[in-house]
């Protein structure tokens, strides 16, 4: 089936949304209502995990109407922002922290605890499974701290018990970095393990959960760590972003959610005003906006199962995603099909050692999904998948 015909076909439909649905819709990119051409100069963008449908139309007029009073500073901004997310977890303003994106908030919180174990004169190591989201070993690296990796188990699910054992066995401070949904994986840590391994952590332990991912996923036995929060927990902070299902990763708007003595000791570590007025508006509007919050986990959704019946399809290994990406195998070399893809106008992501053999593919439109789809069935014919 080639794209045109693809695109006015009416026979995926999912939660009652076909694709043709999508490319109609008043929210999706005016890109989108032409037929996408792709080139060396416009390849196709699936290796960073962007939402390619676009921000709200909502968060766009906000950031307009704001421009007017752009140059004052944006503590009203960001002071609003503050007060929603508290409200929308059903917590105080106090229990929140702002980052220019998540990644800010997972370096304050590497520093806090790196600074506390300094203070106390003990050691300190960061845990992390293996393959993960990296940042946290980055911000930790040059504060002289150990990092430990704990590689995932054949099935690419974390090792706990491995992690745990690291834990228990360290005499000083140990901070642990846990994705969920995983990057690159995109898979879940059931929350009964995590949340039990929380609740029983001696007081040398601190987690540093991120949640980057959790609006995508849609099956109940998920269970956000901010529920621990809620409950009085002051051994974690869980971090968000507006980069990914709001689809603000140019504006740069993270924030961080804990028991408001974390929060107080974790926000001397960020940078003031480390959020700019647009994007303050924009992320507020697109909290708002809960007919696009379910728009965007739709669309990724339909491009999700599209993806997952072209990898059936030609019996290509993937694992469960519960995220805006899915990791699947490669045959032979996965820099080659990078190149390859690259040569189809398809930028795809890249290897993520010691998963040797996986690739990790962004989920963009319906429509861009189609393009790859279709690229992915000739590489097939070619003997190259």
């Amino acid at each position: 089936m080639n794209r045109r015909s693809f695109l006015t076909s009416s026979s995926l439909v999912i939660g009652g949304l076909s694709l043709s649905s999508f490319v109609s819709s008043a929210y999706a990119n005016e890109t989108l209502k032409n037929k996408l051409v792709f080139n060396a100069e416009n390849p196709l963008l699936l290796n960073f995990n962007e939402n390619s449908l676009g921000m709200s139309p909502n968060a766009q007029k906000a950031i307009i109407d704001a421009l007017p009073n752009a140059f004052r500073y944006p503590d009203d901004a960001r002071s609003e922002l503050i007060s929603e997310l508290g409200k929308e977890f059903k917590l105080s303003d106090k229990h929140i922290t702002l980052g220019n994106g998540s990644s800010e908030t997972i370096q304050a919180a590497v520093q806090f605890v790196a600074n506390k174990a300094q203070k106390e004169g003990k050691a300190v190591q960061l845990i992390v499974p293996d393959p993960t989201f990296n940042y946290a070993e980055l911000y930790a690296e040059p504060l002289g701290v150990k990092i430990v990796k704990v590689p995932v188990d054949k099935t690419l699910a974390f090792d706990l018990a491995t992690m745990q054992k690291k834990a228990q066995e360290f005499d000083g401070i140990s901070m642990v970095y846990l994705c969920n949904p995983n990057n690159p994986t995109a898979m879940l840590t059931p929350s009964a393990e995590l949340s039990n391994w929380v609740k029983s952590a001696k007081e040398n332990v601190f987690f540093i959960i991120d949640e980057a991912y959790a609006e995508f996923v849609s099956t109940p036995a998920f269970v956000s760590a901010i529920t621990l929060v809620a409950e009085g927990y002051k051994n974690l902070i869980v971090t968000r972003t507006f980069s990914k299902i709001y689809a603000l990763a140019g504006l740069r708007v993270g924030y961080g959610v804990a028991v408001p003595e974390v929060i107080a000791q974790v926000d001397v570590f960020v940078s003031i005003d480390n959020t700019n007025t647009a994007g303050a508006v924009a992320a507020l509007a697109s909290l708002k906006d809960k007919a696009y919050v379910e728009y965007s986990r739709k669309s990724i959704d339909v491009s999700r199962q599209m993806v997952i019946d072209v990898l059936k399809e030609l019996d290509i290994e993937y694992a469960p995603s519960h995220a805006n990406f899915i990791f699947h195998k490669v045959k032979g070399d996965v820099k080659t099909y990078q190149n390859r893809m690259k040569e189809a106008n398809i930028m795809v992501g890249r290897e993520f050692p010691p998963a040797l053999g996986w690739s990790r593919l962004t989920l963009g439109t319906p429509e861009e999904m189609s393009y790859f789809v279709s690229t992915l069935k000739t590489f097939r014919t070619k003997g190259w998948i």
